[in-house]
């Protein structure tokens, strides 16, 4: 197999990716509120402010992946349709509207397969072809739309890879030049079509990695440079044809990662810039002039130092002065006037911050004021009059950066100024008076070294003198009082030996004699009264044998005599005067038959017959009134379907009808006046790109109804479960990822991660596991940047998911 290289892996990563639409359902979110740019694990709120914890650097507003922005003022406009997916490409209609293409389902709410025409004022234009895989690059020649990518159906007709569109019907025209594998980028001139990409075969003939097609025919034309690697991008000029990719030889001739080409007869023109790095490609180019401009994943372009930037004589190859640099790889280019507009993984480009999206001045190298700033990579630029539009993996564009830690104003949605920023993921908040404590994996936080736990200043956002110094991950916090309890998997806090769970003293940091000693980690605390209920993967605390779930003295420690026992890990615990509701991934709990989900006695321990019957893990919990909100992974619960979200009635464990439905797993949740805060994995909830962070309307704040239960039998929902393996989320991943799968029945299931080369580089899972619905965590720490595939196994059935991993 081919070396995949790390180029527009986003674009790779996506060619077997599959989106699910749903209709509109009335618990949809608030789209006034800003989103971060990766998951959240922990949500704390304080009157009208409300805190997040997590794996993000960026928080915006929810502009979905494509997005008109200011030429002057980097405002992005607020009336364009959101996307629900990744943007590609971008090509200009005859009337200042847009072709859009990618790997999407909906926009602004409208279905659209990968492909749409939005209007110049901002309405979706009736024309869609409909796409079944990605559209990687559009060309607009007069009436037609020549689109290239992974698809095998476009515009109602069979079409590998490469077709040309009606651009007033959307329908296939009758040109069919039928590539053997990805079409990657296209250009039009005249009477002929270029094309590059992965592909070996295409127009009839063999051609490699690039061709010229007949406008009329579709047919290869004699026109046969021939590469021996992926053709990234092309770009036309006068009589000249330029190439980027990853080949090093190109009509015969060696040229790395770059050449120019005779437009009539494909020879090699002389002009040999030649891009070198440790992992060198170019994969955008841009003509301007007598200058080429060129960006991508290089370190020296035009026999001079470059980093993945770089301006070339179009007559010589020599790089110019142009020196703006960039910290990470370009993949988009654009010169207009003054500016040259730059799009990629970067967030530093020509000497300044600036987060995936940048304006360099063409004549000084340096980036001009101009800083919208997105969440993820920008994988398409255009511009039009004094609008820059944008495309790309992003959810959104014009936020703030902020490292794992924010806080959002609760009414107008935006970030405040509070920014105590995170070297590593905050797993756990809490609000108590004028300071926000925090709990993760992080040694820096608020401007100061902290190991694991801080206080921060509610109005600042600096650390506190309070430095408690925990040796390892701090999972959980609750305040009390005078004291911080904390738990996790550390074996010393507080300036003391203590074993996984701690009090802690709010005004020294210093550890309290308070000593429960769990022999594994601990996920939840939570304080009733005198009691101290703790969840998590212990099986001792409290000097006692405790399953996942104990009682301690809020004096002693000890564990109380409650023991409900239950059979997996407790992840949360909501009491409720005579009740605890507990989630968690067990199968048995408080002496009954319990999934994932239960209501326990508070005096005795013993399961109540409250039995909302999860079909996989409940993470958070939090009960409001007659309202039982249970978030995690789970797809059936209170007797329905409910996707990872839900609102149960306290009494009968049966489920509401509220709805919300987000597209992937919820870890946490806060409910706040009329609004339900849930947090989670890079996901896209409902119809829209909102990732990892969503408000829904509360369901206590509605006139919720119960809903009578779906297929039940004595009690017990069996759900219809398939073999099925999610996308990871997110993808590409930076630091880790979250797979999902589910088995209909208990089977023998073996999931690894393989490189290119069909290697495995990493077993998720490989054994027995139950029916239902099923997560695992795949860490980059180890793994090269690359492409890489999830591989399912169980019995007769074989399934693959691509991964791809950035660095």
């Amino acid at each position: 197999m081919e070396k995949f290289p790390l180029s527009r892996l986003i674009s790779a990563a996506i060619l077997a990716a599959s989106f699910t639409s749903r209709a509109a359902q009335a618990q949809a979110p608030d789209q006034n509120m800003w989103i971060p740019n990766g998951p959240v694990f922990a949500i704390a709120t304080s009157g009208n402010t409300v805190y997040l914890g997590g794996d993000f650097t960026y928080v915006g507003p929810n502009t979905g992946s494509f997005v008109g922005v200011d030429a002057k003022t980097a405002t992005p406009g607020p009336d364009w349709p959101r996307i629900n997916g990744v943007v590609d490409c971008i090509a200009a209609d005859a009337d200042g509207g847009w072709y859009v293409g990618g790997a999407f389902t909906t926009v602004g709410g409208v279905a659209r397969a990968n492909l749409a025409k939005i209007r110049a004022d901002m309405t979706i234009d009736e024309w869609d072809p409909g796409s079944d895989n990605v559209v990687l690059c559009l060309a607009v020649s007069g009436s037609t739309v020549y689109a290239g990518g992974g698809f095998t159906r476009i515009g109602g007709q069979d079409r590998n890879w490469i077709a040309s569109l009606d651009a007033r019907t959307g329908e296939a025209t009758s040109w069919n030049p039928d590539a053997d594998l990805f079409v990657q980028t296209l250009a039009v001139s005249g009477s002929t079509v270029y094309a590059g990409g992965g592909f070996t075969r295409i127009g009839g003939q063999t051609r490699r990695f690039v061709a010229a097609l007949d406008v009329a025919s579709g047919l290869a034309t004699p026109w046969d440079p021939g590469a021996n690697s992926t053709v990234y991008s092309l770009a036309l000029h006068d009589s000249t044809v330029y190439a980027g990719g990853y080949f090093h030889i190109i009509g015969g001739q060696p040229r790395n990662r770059i050449a120019a080409l005779d437009a009539a007869t494909g020879q090699v023109r002389a002009w040999n810039p030649g891009a070198n790095g440790s992992v060198s490609e170019v994969l955008t180019l841009a003509v301007s002039g007598s200058t080429v401009y060129a960006g991508g994943v290089f370190t020296r372009i035009g026999e001079q130092s470059r980093n993945n930037l770089a301006a070339l004589d179009a007559a010589s190859g020599l790089a110019t002065s142009w020196n703006p640099g960039a910290d990470d790889f370009v993949m988009s280019l654009v010169a207009n006037g003054s500016n040259v507009y730059v799009g990629g993984q970067f967030t530093n480009a020509g000497g300044l911050s600036r987060r995936h999206l940048a304006a360099i001045d063409i004549a000084t190298g340096g980036a001009t004021p101009w800083n919208p700033g997105a969440g993820a990579p920008v994988l398409a630029l255009a511009v039009s009059g004094s609008t820059v539009f944008v495309g790309g993996i992003f959810s959104s564009v014009g936020g703030e950066t902020r490292s794992h830690i924010a806080a959002l104003d609760g009414n107008s949605g935006r970030a405040t100024r509070w920014n105590p920023g995170s070297n590593d993921l905050v797993l756990a908040l809490a609000a108590s008076g004028s300071a926000v404590y925090a709990g993760g994996d992080f040694t820096t936080i608020g401007g100061q070294s902290r190991s694991r736990i801080a206080a921060l200043d509610a109005a600042s956002g600096l650390a506190t003198a309070w430095n408690p110094e925990a040796t390892s991950s701090v999972t959980t916090i609750v305040v009390r009082g005078s004291t911080v309890y904390t738990g996790g998997n550390f074996q010393r806090i507080g300036g003391q030996d203590r074993s996984d769970i701690a009090a802690l003293d709010a005004r020294s940091g210093l550890a309290t004699a308070w000593n429960p000693k769990a022999n594994e980690l601990v996920r939840t605390i939570a304080v009733s009264g005198t009691t101290i209920y703790v969840g998590g993967e212990f099986t001792q605390i409290g000097n006692q044998d405790r399953g996942g779930i104990a009682a301690l003295d809020v004096e002693t420690g000890l564990a109380t005599e409650w023991n409900p026992e239950g059979t997996g890990a407790v992840r949360c615990i909501e009491p409720a005067g005579l009740t605890v509701y507990v989630g968690g991934e067990f199968g048995r709990i408080g002496g009954q038959r319990r999934i994932a989900i239960a209501a326990l006695d508070a005096r005795t321990g013993q399961a109540t017959s409250w039995n909302p019957n999860s079909n996989s893990s409940v993470r958070a919990l939090t009960r409001i009134g007659s309202i039982v909100y249970a978030a995690g992974d789970f797809e059936t619960i209170g007797g329905q379907p409910r996707r990872f979200l839900a609102a149960l009635d306290a009494r009968t464990g049966l489920a509401t009808n509220w709805n919300p439905g987000p597209a992937f797993g919820v870890a946490c949740l806060a409910v706040q006046g009329a609004a339900v805060y849930a947090g989670g994995f890079y996901a896209n909830y409902g119809l829209e790109g909102i990732f990892g962070f969503a408000a829904f309307p509360s369901a206590h704040a509605a006139n919720v109804k119960l809903v009578p239960p779906a297929d039940l039998e004595s009690g017990q929902r069996t759900p219809s479960l398939a073999f099925a393996l999610s996308s990871p989320m997110p993808n590409p991943m930076t630091t880790r990822a979250l797979l999902a799968y589910s088995v209909p029945s208990l089977a023998h299931v073996r999931l690894v991660l393989l490189d290119v080369r069909g290697r495995e580089v990493a077993r998720l899972a490989d054994g027995q596991v139950e029916a239902g619905r099923h997560t695992v965590t795949i860490e980059a720490s180890s793994l090269s940047a690359g492409l890489y595939f999830a591989h399912l196994q169980s019995g007769d059935v074989d399934l693959v998911r691509r991964v791809a991993v950035l660095k």
